[in-house]
């Protein structure tokens, strides 16, 4: 839920009494109420809140302290000091927390009341500081009207005077506060109900006792506003998640029920029956007893119950923080933290048979996308509905927007079982839709030694399955782990080497195949590593792709080119064209097209001397993208080339909506080109592109004969090792030079 919109200082100035005060005249000395807070303000507007308040016939005297330091120091000079509202956060982040240390541990003052605020949403002390130093309450600013701000004063110096009271009178006092202690520690609704009925039985004496409240929320299914058991003793049957009714005790269900309305403790000969309250979060505790009740008994009881009745709230606070860092909202699985923690326990399981899984939901960004997030939602539902429908021996997290985790026995968590869960389509709305999912395993045998390191295990298999065509599924081994830690290695690497300008630019002469002369060249990247060697470009592309960094090297190589195209601008050179490579996380981004034109302007050339290569792949990646982009370089005057023409997959169709100026044939066309039946695709591609009106040009010629083949079937220009390999941009000057 949002955190309403107030400043930190309206939360005094809001009224929400809806019931007048009563003046009472003072009869004793004024409690006093130390006020903590860096902002002066804060302290104006709470005495100001405060000003008319009589807590048991005595009014309130205030002390004022600006820090952390100075509340220690004033808190020392005065025993009688009974409440302490403290700022959280001050000249430090913790130095209010410093002073409840301070005032615990040093002072060893275990009666001062604590109410912790704090003006910044989201802010929670540690659990420990709340359990081991005795916080009387914790809100935050904004929580505090003033009727709450009144309330919480109120019950904060009733218990000061409650327990000022009885350790003077009382020798079970001692009782109290280390019951309250140990109830504090105990974190489930469950635990701190037996707790309670524990700890009340060394202050009184019952044949039986019962905790309840209302199940929902608490009780797992419990949907209607029934008493349930939440804790028992005494009991020959154990009746604990169960209605109070199933008992079939008629006093004790009408004595809970009533107590319940009145709000109020209710006591007899017989039975004792005690209301329990903290904020929203209300109990009622049912004694029966042996006797009835003393009046120490029951001062006792109810100074016990004030002490302990913010322990109960606090569970159910535990209970709801836990849910939100460990369970998913939406499907109410484990999340991702909490799929560590059972991974921690199958890495400790000595079951060998065991196995985790990761499951990836492919294609739901265009369900989310063309449906919409809702049904989205309902779709994963759905799935994780399915999956639990596989049984308990299985455990399931939701550890992803679309990935799920599985651990379980080997004959559950496999790929035909979980392929089976995807068999039938999934009914998300009035939508039946047909799913199909990648998974990644990890046997036993395989796993590391922690939770985290069995997820980084599945999840490198899971990346490996969605790039298998076939299966669609991986199991882990350790030559993905290291191939993994290489593929990280060399990224860092090739960062490091592009920052520090080892990247260069080659080009490969291309000639026109009936007058030898050089019309162009293709630019290729080349990586020279710190020790001289060169990198192939078929291992570190895939990786400046797979990194985001070819975004960069694009951005570079484009510079590159239009700065070589820059240098030969004199009247021998004016016709040659640099012809650079394109890849689609370049397309992808929104100022791809801009980027080009830029470049061409900033280094002032004609945009008909920079041509850009695309494959058939990126063409069928991402198709619009892809024509939607050349279209508008097109119109700039850029030329554009198709490059491994033939070796991909596109449809002519596609090939018509390309503004082409070229089609290159592919060296895998050429090779054979010159011996018998090993021209006829190659003779088709460029009779095809002779027929569109496109120049063609071959790559990859390495003998006469294949030159001389493709002079017979007319094509226009040539590329190869038979006429130049790649050179740096100095030789390719001088190639130009000898041969123009």
């Amino acid at each position: 839920m949002q955190e309403p919109e107030n400043t930190d200082d309206d939360f005094l100035f809001i009224d929400d009494s809806d019931e007048d005060e009563i003046i009472e005249e003072p009869i004793g000395e004024p409690w006093k109420v130390l006020i903590v807070d860096d902002d002066p303000e804060i302290h104006s507007v709470t005495q100001l809140a405060l000003s008319d308040l009589m807590v048991l016939g005595r009014r309130l005297e205030y002390l004022h302290a600006y820090s952390g330091q100075d509340a220690c120091q004033i808190i020392a000079e005065h025993d009688d000091m009974v409440l302490v509202l403290l700022d959280v956060v001050m000249e430090t982040d913790d130095a209010g927390l410093n002073v409840v240390k301070h005032i615990r541990e040093k002072l060893e003052r275990q009666d001062i009341r604590i109410v912790l605020r704090t003006g910044q949403p989201g802010y929670a002390p540690e659990e420990s500081v709340i359990k081991d130093y005795d916080i009387n309450d914790y809100k935050t600013k904004t929580e505090l009207t003033r009727r709450k701000l009144v309330t919480t004063v109120y019950a904060a110096i009733r218990s000061y005077q409650q327990i000022a009271a009885v350790s003077q009178n009382r020798l079970g006092l001692e009782k109290i506060i280390g019951a309250a202690s140990e109830l504090l520690e105990l974190h489930s609704v469950h635990d701190y109900a037996a707790g309670v009925l524990k700890q009340l039985s060394l202050l009184s004496t019952s044949r039986n006792s019962l905790f309840c409240a209302r199940g929902h929320g608490i009780v797992q299914g419990a949907e209607d506003l029934s008493f349930y058991v939440l804790g028992q003793a005494g009991l020959s049957t154990n009746s604990v998640d169960k209605k109070l009714d199933t008992l079939q005790d008629d006093i004790a269900s009408l004595q809970v029920a009533s107590c319940f309305q009145q709000k109020q403790h209710i006591y007899s000969s017989s039975n004792a029956t005690l209301y329990l309250a903290s904020g929203s979060y209300r109990a009622v505790i049912y004694l029966n007893l042996l006797r009835e009740l003393t009046e120490l008994e029951q001062q006792l009881i109810e100074v016990f119950l004030t002490n302990i009745a913010i322990g109960y709230e606090n569970v159910h606070l535990f209970h709801k923080l836990r849910n939100a860092a460990y369970k998913d909202w939406l499907t109410d699985l484990p999340n991702r933290l909490e799929f560590v923690k059972l991974l921690d326990e199958f890495v400790q399981n000595r079951n060998t048979d065991l196995v985790a899984a990761l499951v990836d939901i492919n294609h739901f960004s265009d369900i989310n996308a063309g449906l919409g997030q809702d049904i989205g939602n309902q779709l994963l539902i759905a799935i994780s509905k399915r999956m639990l429908s596989m049984g308990d021996e299985c455990q399931f997290a939701r550890i992803g927007a679309d990935v799920f985790g599985i651990i379980g026995p080997s004959d559950s968590v496999n790929p035909e079982e979980l392929n089976q869960i995807f068999q039938q389509p999934f009914s998300a709305g009035e939508n039946n839709l047909p799913i199909n999912a990648c998974f990644g395993f990890c046997t036993k045998g395989g796993a590391g030694s922690r939770g985290v390191d069995v997820l980084n295990q599945i999840n490198i298999a899971l990346n490996l399955a969605k790039k298998n065509g076939l299966e669609h599924y991986e199991y882990f081994n350790h030559k993905m782990e290291e191939e993994t830690l290489w593929r990280l290695d060399m990224i860092r690497q090739l960062r490091t080497d592009f920052s520090d300008n080892r990247l260069e630019l080659w080009y490969q002469p291309q000639l026109n195949l009936s007058t030898g002369k050089v019309i162009g060249a293709e630019a290729l990247l080349r990586w020279r590593t710190v020790d001289g060697k060169f990198i192939s470009p078929a291992v570190f592309i895939p990786l400046a792709e797979y990194s985001g960094l070819i975004i960069e090297i694009g951005d570079w190589v484009i510079n590159q080119a239009c700065q070589k195209i820059k240098t030969l601008d004199g009247p021998a050179f004016e016709n040659i064209t640099i012809s650079v490579n394109v890849s689609i996380p370049q397309f992808r981004r929104n100022t791809f097209v801009q980027s080009i034109i830029q470049a061409i302007q900033f280094h002032q050339i004609k945009p008909e001397r920079l041509e850009l290569e695309i494959t058939e792949n990126i063409l069928m990646d991402d198709p619009q993208i892809v024509i939607d982009s050349l279209v508008k370089l097109k119109a700039e005057g850029i030329s554009i080339a198709l490059d491994d023409f033939g070796t991909g997959y596109s449809s002519l169709s596609y090939l018509q909506k390309l503004p082409l100026d070229r089609l290159k044939v592919d060296r895998a066309f050429v090779t054979n080109i010159h011996k018998p039946d090993g021209s006829l695709i190659a003779e088709t591609i460029i009779t095809l592109g002779k027929k569109m009106h496109l120049k063609v040009i071959a790559e990859g010629i390495e003998e006469i004969e294949q030159q001389e083949r493709l002079k017979a079937l007319n094509c226009d220009e040539v590329q190869g090792f038979y006429y130049a390999k790649p050179m740096p941009g100095d030789e390719f000057l001088e190639f130009l030079n000898k041969h123009n």
